[in-house]
C-alpha cells in the first residue's frame, strides 16, 4: 500500500497563521504612546480566534512573549526596562490573601505619569489560565492594577464569554490605551479591523452542532 503524502499548510511568515487565515491585510500600524507588553498563554498562540496577534502586529510600540511560567529575571526585565512603570490590565482579586498572592501595588492617579513612562501589561489567556499565570509569576502580583469600566459591548462574538461585558484582549487593550493616553491616539481603525477579523473567522465556524463534551469550558 502506497502512503498518500501529507499536504502541509502554507504558513504566513508575518502573522504565523495558515494563509487562508492570514490577518496581515487587517493590520494598520499605530504609533501607540503607551508601550504594551503582551504575555500570551501557549494555548492562545495556536488558537485561530485569539486577537493578541492582530494587536501586536498593529501596535508599533508593543512586545509579545509566549509562556505560562516565565524566567523571573527575564520577566523583570520586560516589565521594568527603560525605567518604565508597568501597569497590569486586570481586575482586582479580592481573595488574594487566601490564595497566597502578594498585594497589588498602589493605584496610580490620572496624570501621575506621562504616556512614555508607562508600560501596559496585558495577559492573553482565559480567565482561569490568566489567574494561574499571575500565581506562577510573582512579579505580576505586586504590579499596580488597571480595571476597565463602562466599556462598549464586545465585538468578540466568536468565542463564548463568561459575562456580557467580557472583552477580547484587543478590545480591552484599546480601551485601556485610550484612557491612559487621554485620547492622544485614535484606535478606531484597529477596532474596525477587529470587526473584520471576527467576520473572517466566523466564515470558518462549523455549521454542525457542537455537543456539550466538545465545548472547551475555558472559552
Amino acid at each position: 500500500m502506497i502512503a498518500t503524502p501529507t499536504t502541509k499548510r502554507t504558513i504566513c511568515p508575518t502573522c504565523a497563521r495558515p494563509m487562508r487565515n492570514c490577518i496581515c491585510a487587517l493590520v494598520t500600524p499605530i504609533a501607540n504612546p503607551v508601550e504594551v507588553l503582551i504575555l500570551q498563554h501557549p494555548d492562545e498562540s495556536t488558537n485561530a480566534k485569539n486577537t493578541a496577534g492582530l494587536l501586536h502586529l498593529s501596535l508599533k510600540n508593543s512586545q509579545l512573549y509566549i509562556g505560562e511560567r516565565f524566567v523571573a529575571d527575564e520577566l523583570h526585565s520586560w516589565l521594568f526596562s527603560d525605567q518604565k512603570q508597568p501597569l497590569l490590565l486586570y481586575p482586582e482579586i479580592p481573595e488574594y490573601k487566601s490564595l497566597g498572592l502578594d498585594p497589588p501595588g498602589q493605584t496610580l492617579t490620572p496624570g501621575q505619569l506621562t504616556s512614555n513612562q508607562l508600560r501596559l501589561v496585558v495577559i492573553d489567556a482565559t480567565w482561569r489560565k490568566s489567574r494561574k499565570m499571575i500565581y506562577l509569576n510573582r512579579a505580576l502580583q505586586s504590579l499596580p492594577r488597571m480595571a476597565l469600566a463602562e466599556t462598549p459591548a464586545s465585538l468578540y462574538t466568536i468565542r463564548k464569554a463568561h459575562s456580557e461585558n467580557q472583552l477580547s484582549t484587543l478590545e480591552a487593550s484599546c480601551y485601556a490605551l485610550r484612557q491612559l493616553e487621554q485620547q492622544q491616539c485614535d484606535y478606531t481603525l484597529l477596532l474596525q479591523a477587529m470587526s473584520q477579523f471576527v467576520a473572517q473567522q466566523s466564515a470558518f465556524v462549523p455549521t454542525t452542532p457542537i455537543t456539550p463534551d466538545q465545548r472547551n469550558p475555558d472559552l
